[in-house]
């Protein structure tokens, strides 16, 4: 008993041992860029304290290194009121209106001296974190400015984000740091990449991405993009200094991430050459960033010159024009997407624009090639702007002096050789050869394996080509086929890898039926449609059997959609697909209904749910609307019937509701409703 009890001792010294040295090495890692140690030792010490902390769960820490990896447990989010209201800045994009700035300052200020504290503006999503004693206990994105999502156990994903501070820093009991979480450029194109192969939806920019990143409801995930954070703003009652810059060296003290590349300005001069040197030298780092934020230094100042209605008077940002390059287009080559639509893309010389080496620009279509006039050899101008991919906005007919052949969209699948259709009111050519062509038979099953379709682990576009090209599978059903024999003969292929995957196919069979009938790839039938077609149509069966106008009866189905539904169970080939992903167990029709559960006492209702909730999640309660005959709608219009509403509803809708005179109901109420 009494060496049990010198064993728990030493596992719980160990714990706290480990705790602080994986703490510092993430600080030296992730803020300082200095390493002390390898990937792999670190990886060892944690793989040490995760041991240790199985082994003693009563001394969990919600600070603890561990954290960093996530959890797969979903969690809804809560909303929160800041302690602070998180304002908007004034933009301009005119070194004139930051003269005017400068000039409304210095009269505010009735001559006083002052500096400004100019700092890069990185294009990520806002975050508020929260610390108590040192440890961070809260933090809450933007929102609407007054209130925001509470995204705790995803801030703790991000490396670069101390969850406990070192002690005797002198910082303040409790505190509060706002800064812009981030995706780095080689992190986002490598997201996108993955998602393009897959023939996901792509991130717009690193923005959409990292704001996406952050509000997924599980944080393991979250953990995977591989987030950033800046920290730009110290807010607190005893801050040690009344300076903004000089508070935020501190906070670097402190153990944050502080940009090394803010400066402070004592003249109008100063402000304009920092901004000038940084128009170009953005280029080379390695997050996004979209302009400069000028604020006045001085806390005492900042109160003096106080706040517009929307806005601080004493903080402008000046936002860079959207980057272009000139460079030269070399070919024009030629991609097919599972639908099996063409995509032009432009091969350029190598020019860098927005902080990453561009080489290739999307063309979209045979339209926007007509409309530029392209030609071989010409020089072009590329824009980036915001978005992700980059798209040619223009040429140069001035430095066309040696034209090379006019560029025409082609006319012939560049994979199978079939003739391109276009099919009227749409711009893209689609290559009509579906049995074939080998980009659309991958394409088919790399979307049927998708985590929001069939979520098959241990598949990937890789192992997918590598099974198609050795004759293994050559559509969806093949899958349910696949043997661990088969795959084990395969390069790069082990016993353990083998049998993952025939598991994860086989857990596979337990998808629900709108999952899978989102997965089979119908035209046009993404994810939220394959939910409402699933529920007006209980099995495949149903659908199948359905007319144009039992189609275009359910919700949100339009033509365009039915008719694409009608030539999929048209085609004798998709019939036998489905009988045999039917032979091999997949879920082709929707649980029973108990009549007991549905009501149609909400028929024709539609409703906006907002804030808090106490006697039942919002995830229930859209549930008990759509079993009682009642509609889902995520934002106010003139259509909406009646605002749920909970504790803490953001104002901004509580604002549109009184304006549309739409009636706001509360828990009880609602509930009484459908009794």
């Amino acid at each position: 008993m009494m060496l049990d009890l010198f064993a728990q001792a030493d596992d719980l010294q160990r714990i706290d041992e480990l705790r602080a040295e994986l703490h510092r090495h993430n600080y030296n890692y992730y803020v300082l860029n200095a390493p002390e140690i390898s990937d792999q030792e670190f990886d060892h010490l944690m793989y040490e304290l995760q041991d240790l902390e199985a082994r003693h769960p009563e001394y969990k820490d919600p600070n603890s290194p561990t954290m960093r990896v996530g959890s797969d447990l979903n969690k809804n989010f809560t909303q929160m009121t800041h302690k602070y209201p998180m304002l908007s800045l004034a933009n301009t994009y005119s070194e004139a209106d930051v003269a005017d700035f400068y000039e409304r300052v210095r009269k505010g200020l009735e001559g006083e001296d002052f500096e400004i504290c100019a700092e890069l503006k990185f294009d990520g999503t806002s975050i508020s974190l929260t610390y108590v004693d040192g440890k961070l206990t809260q933090a809450v994105t933007r929102g609407d400015g007054v209130q925001g999502d509470v995204v705790t156990d995803n801030v703790k994903t991000i490396r670069s984000i101390p969850l406990v501070l070192p002690p005797d820093k002198g910082y303040p009991r409790e505190f509060e740091m706002r800064g812009e979480v981030l995706m780095p450029w080689t992190v986002f194109e490598d997201l996108n990449r993955a998602r393009e192969l897959r023939e996901e939806p792509l991130f717009a920019n690193p923005r959409n991405a990292a704001s996406g990143t952050l509000k997924l409801q599980n944080s393991a995930e979250v953990a995977s993009r591989k987030l950033d954070a800046y920290l730009y703003y110290v807010l607190g009652e005893q801050l040690p200094h009344d300076g903004h810059y000089e508070n935020l060296m501190e906070a670097r003290k402190w153990g944050f991430k502080i940009s090394e590349h803010m400066r402070k300005c004592r003249t109008l001069q100063e402000v304009m050459d920092y901004i000038n040197y940084w128009d170009t030298e953005r280029k080379n780092l390695p997050v996004a960033t979209d302009g400069i934020v000028l604020k006045v230094n001085s806390a005492r100042q900042q109160q003096r010159l106080g706040l517009t209605a929307k806005s601080p008077r004493w903080a402008i940002a000046y936002k860079f024009q959207a980057e272009r390059a000139c460079t030269r287009l070399n070919k024009v080559t030629y991609q097919v997407g599972r639908t099996g639509a063409v995509t032009p893309v432009a091969n350029l010389d190598p020019v860098q624009l927005a902080g990453t080496i561009v080489k290739r620009a999307s063309l979209h279509n045979a339209d926007i090639i007509a409309g530029l006039d392209l030609h071989i050899g010409d020089m072009v101008y590329v824009e980036k702007g915001g978005e992700i991919i980059p798209k040619i906005v223009g040429v140069n007919p001035d430095a066309r002096s040696q034209a090379g052949e006019k560029v025409h969209f082609i006319t012939h699948c560049p994979e199978c050789g079939a003739e391109l259709i276009r099919y009227e009111g749409e711009a893209a050519h689609y290559c009509p050869n579906d049995v074939a062509c080998p980009p659309q038979i991958k394409g088919k099953i790399e979307h049927f394996i998708a985590r929001k379709a069939m979520n098959i682990d241990g598949l990937g576009p890789e192992t997918v080509d590598q099974f198609y090209q050795e004759g293994l599978i050559h559509d969806i059903a093949d899958l349910y086929t696949l043997k661990a024999s088969d795959i084990m003969a395969l390069d790069r292929m082990g016993e353990k890898s083998a049998e993952n995957i025939v598991k994860g196919i086989e857990q596979s069979k337990n998808v629900p039926w709108p999952r899978v009938l989102f997965a089979i790839g119908i035209r046009f039938v993404g994810e939220t449609t394959a939910k409402l077609l699933a529920k007006a149509f209980p099995s495949i069966d149903d659908l199948a059997s359905a007319t144009l106008d039992d189609l275009i009866k359910v919700d949100e189905i339009g033509e365009k959609i039915a008719q694409s539904i009608l030539l999929y169970f048209k085609d004798e080939r998709n019939r036998t697909l489905i009988e045999r992903l039917r032979a091999y167990g997949v879920q082709l029709k929707g649980e029973e209904r108990n009549p007991e559960e549905y009501t149609n006492k909400l028929e024709g209702l539609s409703f906006v749910i907002s804030g808090v909730f106490a006697l039942h999640s919002r995830e229930e309660y859209k549930e008990l609307i759509e079993k009682n005959g009642g509609k889902n709608v995520g934002s106010i219009s003139k259509k909406t019937s009646y605002i749920l509403a909970g504790e803490n509803m953001g104002p901004s809708k509580l604002q549109k509701a009184n304006d549309l005179h739409i009636p706001i109901i509360d828990e009880n109420t609602f509930l009484e409703m459908i009794k």
